[in-house]
């Protein structure tokens, strides 16, 4: 480490001494992660300002799109007659004058002075006179700074209190020549050539002294590039690791049980299971334990494919289990099992925490008998009193409802069994491989044969009396529905329609002579699932709810969907909610009521333009990020601070082709030339530590 009176730096100089950098900046750099010189020069820009194609004033029309540089010659907030506060100022450069507004923005006036330089970009229109309102806005300071800016790409870097992106642009752009050299190459140069992206010094000057926009993007490209090729390598490695630890039952296809009951099927499989149940046969019949994910969309039908499982691990003599989240989804189950399994002479047992003592120690007792038999249940199987003989084969359906401490649970209640995970989200192909890379992947991606489409509509407030005129129709000729909104009591903060309100107004006007029930997650798990049988058994016709729903039963005889506040909806969630009806024979209609701004009205139409839940999944994870939609982070997933696994989908791909063939020629990256790929691994991810064995 360089001591404190010297010149020269290394990488894990402390950015104390760093020139520009004295105690109080150090410490509101660490709130950024940068501690030593090696973090300042990995802390990469999150976005790009194009100074450098700057539009004159004078040459700007209505109806244009445009960026320009110019001084605030005067500011001000002004109200309008509906109490929106709009601040303005007018920008001059040296061909002229124009009026820029920020509706809705008054602080603004704080933080913009006059004399200020602002670079900005957006649509120009006509309101009395020429306006731009801005898309985007950097203040580069006073009129040296602004000439200075004016024909360069400038990076805005991500920034923390008393340390602005123009402050973080100078103290890098100070040390960039001296760091640069300092930063030696760690990826393989056939990794590097197959990939197509620059070594990783170019790529830090890239996107820091970026000559263009594509030049940023390419440099940008090689540091996602390395971060989703790390993420394969652990995953991957891992992988290998756990299926040479792990010996498993080796299961014959006796096609005894399996082709009676393809042979019986009332429907054709389609070619999405059939492939999935082929994947699934070839774990289950070699000598490595099993540990699959099942994906699929809402009725692609994953529950056939996990009998079939089931079925070849009892004509092998052993015992199966199926776990679902909720009792009511554990009884449909059953029953729908029930029906396929009777020519075969099988009848599911059903057991869940509901079930009297004596029923449950009754089959407690069966189960330590070793006899093959297939067991549905909830959490229950997982529970101490619940004990397997013979356990080869377990299934775990709405994976990500279950801890992961019960998942586990339930795959060490055998000896070794084979255990498949399925899910109802769906996951682009490249991000499931990325979150889920310890599981081998299979994916139901066609609908069965015989569906009807759902037909999908945005209404207006306007049109709320005929919309429940139409639900209302949908009662009287004997089918059911449901309301769904966003939130179970209204509050001060906020003016959306709630749950428990709307129930009070709908039950006392439009569907006063129909039977309604109330159903939200603050309602005791035993009387949500009391309230949902009695939806299933037709003894109400329409359920208003919130999202408690989104995982629930089938229910053919529902047709139709209404969800108020769909703007506060992600797609993936309102694709979940409509999944609900369209189960039967019948039409069925899912409706999105309510007035949203045309941004939200566009990202509706992708969702009322497609059924496809993959395609929807990609829309809502490009528009709302990874967060949204898996809510916390999947446990072991590494966060990624540059790529982005949809936006960089092609990337992806190449960095796990990439770590394949290096894997297969270096599974424990052990030779001299992937020293500096150890090293960087175990600075990054303490993970590799026990997957290579890092120093």
């Amino acid at each position: 480490m360089t001591a404190p009176g010297k010149q020269r730096l290394f990488l894990d100089t402390p950015v104390t001494y760093l020139k520009g950098v004295g105690p109080v900046r150090a410490d509101a750099l660490r709130r950024l992660g940068i501690v030593t010189a090696g973090d300042l020069v990995f802390h990469v820009p999150h976005r790009y300002e194009d100074a450098s194609t700057v539009t004159p004033i004078r040459a700007l029309e209505p109806g244009m799109q445009g960026t320009i540089v110019g001084t605030v010659i005067s500011k001000g907030v002004i109200p309008t007659r509906k109490g929106l506060r709009i601040f303005q100022a007018v920008l001059r450069d040296e061909t002229g004058m124009m009026e820029v507004s920020w509706p809705g923005q008054p602080f603004l006036d704080r933080t913009i002075a006059k004399g200020d330089v602002l670079l900005v970009t957006g649509n120009v229109r006509f309101f009395h006179g020429r306006q731009l309102q801005p898309r985007e806005f950097i203040n580069l300071g006073d009129e040296e700074d602004g000439a200075m800016a004016q024909g360069r790409v400038l990076s805005v870097y991500p920034a923390t209190d008393g340390l602005s992106f123009k402050l973080i642009r100078s103290i890098v752009d100070a040390h960039l020549d001296a760091l640069l050299p300092l930063v030696k190459e760690y990826l393989p140069a056939d990794v590097l050539k197959k990939a197509g992206v620059p070594g990783v010094a170019d790529a830090l000057r890239m996107v820091h002294r970026p000559s263009s926009i594509a030049e940023a993007m390419t440099g940008r490209s090689r540091l996602a590039f390395e971060e989703l090729f790390f993420v394969q390598l652990l995953h991957q490695r891992a992988k290998e690791l756990a299926r040479d630890r792990r010996a498993g039952i080796r299961f014959v296809s006796k096609r005894t049980l399996t082709t009676t009951l393809r042979e019986g099927l009332p429907f054709q499989l389609t070619g999405a299971q059939v492939r999935a149940i082929r994947e699934i046969f070839a774990d289950m019949t070699s000598d490595r334990r099993m540990q699959r994910l099942l994906q699929g969309d809402v009725g692609s039908g994953k529950t056939i494919v996990a009998l079939f499982a089931a079925l070849l691990a009892i004509e092998n003599g052993y015992q199966a289990a199926i776990m679902a989240p909720t009792e009511l989804l554990a009884e449909q189950h059953t029953r729908t099992m029930t029906r396929m399994l009777a020519p075969l002479g099988i009848e599911p047992i059903l057991l869940t925490g509901s079930l009297p003592a004596r029923e449950r120690k009754a089959i407690a007792k069966r189960l330590a008998t070793g006899e093959p038999v297939l067991v549905v249940g909830t959490h229950a199987l997982v529970q101490d009193a619940t004990s397997f003989a013979n356990l080869g084969f377990a299934a775990i359906d709405e994976q990500h409802r279950f801890g992961v401490e019960q998942r586990k649970a339930l795959g060490a209640k055998g000896e070794s069994p084979d255990v498949l995970l399925m899910s109802a989200t769906p996951i682009p192909r490249s991000l499931a491989l990325t979150l889920y890379g310890d599981l081998d992947l299979s994916m139901l991606d066609e609908r069965p044969p015989g569906r009807k489409p759902i037909t999908t509509a945005l209404r207006r407030e306007s049109g709320r009396a005929r919309v429940l005129q139409f639900v209302d129709r949908q009662v009287e000729q004997g089918r059911q529905g449901y309301i769904v909104y966003p939130v179970i009591e209204e509050s001060e903060k906020t003016d959306l329609k709630a749950a428990t309100t709307m129930f009070e107004l709908l039950t006392a006007g439009p569907f006063a002579e129909r039977r309604v029930a109330l159903l939200h997650g603050r309602i005791p798990g035993d009387e949500r699932d009391d309230i949902m049988r009695r939806f299933r058994d037709r003894e109400l016709d329409l359920l208003v709810a919130t999202t408690v729903i989104e995982v629930g039963i089938d229910v053919p005889n529902a047709t139709v969907m209404l969800i108020e506040h769909p703007e506060r909806f992600g797609l993936s969630q309102l694709h979940q909610l409509r999944g609900r009806v369209g189960r039967g024979a019948d039409e069925a209609y899912c409706i999105l009521l309510g007035d949203v701004s045309p941004d939200v009205a566009d990202r509706l139409q992708i969702f009322t333009g497609t059924e496809d839940g993959f395609e929807i999944a990609r829309e809502d994870l490009r528009m709302r990020g990874m967060g949204d939609l898996f809510g916390e982070r999947q446990s072991g997933v590494p966060t990624f601070k540059i790529a982005d696994p949809i936006r960089d989908e092609e990337l992806n791909e190449r960095a796990r082709e990439a770590a394949e063939a290096l894997l297969a020629r270096d599974a424990g990256l052990e030779r001299a030339e992937h020293a500096g790929l150890r090293r960087v691994l175990g600075e990054r991810y303490a993970r590799s530590l026990e997957l290579f064995r890092v120093g």
